[in-house]
């Protein structure tokens, strides 16, 4: 295994860590050892299921890429797949502190509370340059100007974007043009929950803005996401 094949949800968060300490495996060696490629496979289905819309398949998923790092007896493995299945929901827009990582975090990194902390908009500047280097320069823009839906889209991947897009909602700082990105993102990537908070979001503006025919618009397109066209 290399780093390239490492599930990129889990890259998101702590790029370099991971390969070092979860997976072990970017330099040729050892056979891999069948705990790394279980909880592989399992963090990446979890994270798709979860951003698609399937609660089934996401809490079987997450809890035997969850059983598989246990099995380590590494706390601070286990805080970044809790972490990162916590990403996946700050980028459909649901907030609160991160249950999993919570009972871990005296055992935490500085980088994974402030990743903790910036999940739930509450990291200072201090933070930033213990963020995912994905994450960093918004975080430091964010701190001092507006974000453009353009700065937004110059994060290369989707769900990095999105998560930025979600803490920068979180602490009121969500323009339209950079509530359009995140819809265009989940909308690119197909993926359902992520794109139905983000089109709730621009409905309960246009409900506000008295602007009927933007209503009835999204209105439209919910129920189609839903599988509700008619």
């Amino acid at each position: 295994m290399t780093c390239d094949q490492l599930p990129r949800t889990l890259l998101l968060v702590f790029p370099l860590a991971v390969c070092a300490l979860l997976l072990g495996a970017c330099a040729s060696g050892p056979p891999t050892p069948d705990w790394q490629t279980h909880a592989k496979a399992a963090s990446e289905r979890a994270s798709l299921a979860y951003l698609t819309g399937n609660a089934r398949v996401e809490s079987a998923e997450l809890a035997r890429a969850r059983s598989e790092v246990a099995r380590t007896g590494r706390a601070d493995l286990l805080a970044r797949v809790e972490l990162t299945h916590c990403a996946t929901m700050v980028a459909s827009l649901v907030f609160g502190p991160c249950a999993g990582f919570e009972p871990l975090r005296t055992d935490a990194t500085a980088a994974e509370r402030a990743y903790a902390d910036y999940l739930l908009a509450r990291h200072t500047s201090a933070d930033t340059p213990l963020l995912p280097e994905s994450q960093r320069a918004l975080a430091a823009r964010a701190a001092n100007d507006a974000v453009s839906g353009e700065a937004l889209a110059a994060i290369a991947d989707p769900l990095s974007r999105l998560v930025a897009a979600g803490v920068l909602f979180e602490s009121g700082r969500a323009n339209p043009a950079l509530i359009e990105a995140a819809i265009e993102t989940a909308s690119s990537q197909g993926w359902r929950r992520p794109l139905l908070a983000w089109l709730n979001v621009q409905l309960q503006r246009a409900e506000k803005g008295g602007t009927v025919d933007e209503v009835e618009r999204l209105r439209r397109r919910i129920k189609l996401v839903q599988g509700n066209p008619g």
